[in-house]
């Protein structure tokens, strides 16, 4: 047998084989045959149902209500578009910077700072009332930390804004004084000085008007009383050192006796959650919000031992809507340093 003959007889035989296998691997794996991209194949959480039944998430693109798995008619993975995943992740990305959020960076009060959440609206509030104040607060920069009285930084998760009042360099505004100090504030810049007025723990009561009069306290044995020992003067700086007396007699113990008891079903701007003793704590409803079905959430703010800035407090049990709290919380209000129960809310009287 010639040569000429040989190749020819054994390329045939090659291309025969090539066909067979040709043949054989479409019949082996037909998605490769005719590549089939109508329906990509999309990543698809599972989850679990409270029946057990292992459920996948619909296919909008089909039309496709959610429902078990196990679709005999689901795309094969060789039907896979390498471009969908990109499209996945462009997707998904494009939600995310879509997605409703409260913070507001650029804003300074405490209106401004935090939107309510998506869905609700403000409580409405009196131009001059305490809950205007309050969401009026001026805020740090946002990112800005609290400073302890000592110029110390506080770092730590338990807050998510801090509210732009200087403190002194003394161990006095913690928990108590800082609500004192709200309250107090806001009536003095209402002009309402006779209705400022606070007791230390001793059943003392320190009142502006006095104050304001030139009076100072002084302590015979321990035992408060009143002096004229100044000039009459109701300006800033004088009002800031009475605050600071009533910081350093008064706590938990003795501004607790002066609220009334408040439902929580009935919450306003201006409560306060407060546990009185040695230690207690206290904080104070900055904002509140409801939604078409009257379902009401509010914001929080507190100082902390030892003294301390005011502070917007994060709600770390659902950070989806952080800094609000829903007013129905269940049994327990749990702020990320102190957890109160719901009869521990209480009201100023006036």
């Amino acid at each position: 047998m010639n040569k000429a003959l040989k190749y020819g007889i054994s390329a045939v035989l090659f291309i025969a084989f090539f066909f067979i296998g040709i043949e054989i691997a479409a019949r082996a794996f037909p998605g490769r045959a005719q590549r089939n991209t109508s329906f990509p194949l999309e990543t698809k959480r599972d989850a679990t149902s409270q029946s057990g039944t292992t459920l996948r998430e619909a296919d909008p693109r089909r039309n496709e209500p959610a429902g078990p798995t196990g679709n005999p008619e689901a795309p094969s993975a060789f039907n896979f578009n390498p471009d969908d995943a990109s499209n996945a992740a462009v997707s998904t990305a494009r939600a995310a910077s879509t997605a409703y959020r409260v913070l507001n960076t650029d804003g300074m009060t405490v209106q401004t700072r935090f939107d309510a959440p998506q869905g609700y609206r403000r409580i409405p509030a009196e131009e001059d009332s305490f809950a205007a104040y309050l969401r009026r607060l001026p805020l740090k920069k946002d990112g800005e930390p609290v400073l302890y009285y000592d110029g110390r930084e506080k770092s730590d998760d338990a807050y998510i804004a801090v509210v732009d009042q200087a403190i002194s360099n003394k161990d006095l505004h913690q928990c108590a004084d800082a609500v004192i100090r709200l309250r107090a504030q806001f009536l003095y810049e209402q002009g309402r000085y006779d209705d400022i007025a606070f007791h230390f723990v001793s059943g003392f009561l320190c009142d502006y008007a006095s104050w304001r009069a030139g009076k100072r306290v002084k302590l015979n044995n321990g035992t408060p009383y009143w002096e004229q020992s100044a000039v009459p003067d109701s300006g800033e700086e004088k009002f800031q050192a009475y605050l600071e007396t009533v910081y350093a007699y008064a706590s938990t113990l003795s501004l607790e006796k002066e609220l009334t008891a408040a439902d929580v079903t009935d919450m306003r701007i201006g409560d306060v959650f407060i546990v009185g003793g040695s230690p207690g704590h206290a904080v104070i409803v900055v904002d509140m919000a409801e939604n078409d079905t009257g379902k009401k959430c509010f914001m929080l703010a507190q100082s902390y031992m030892p003294a301390q800035q005011t502070q917007i407090l994060r709600n770390l049990q659902d950070e989806s809507i952080s800094p609000w709290y829903p007013l129905d919380f269940g049994k327990s209000l749990v702020t990320p340093q102190w957890t109160f129960a719901r009869d521990q809310l209480k009201r100023f009287p006036f």
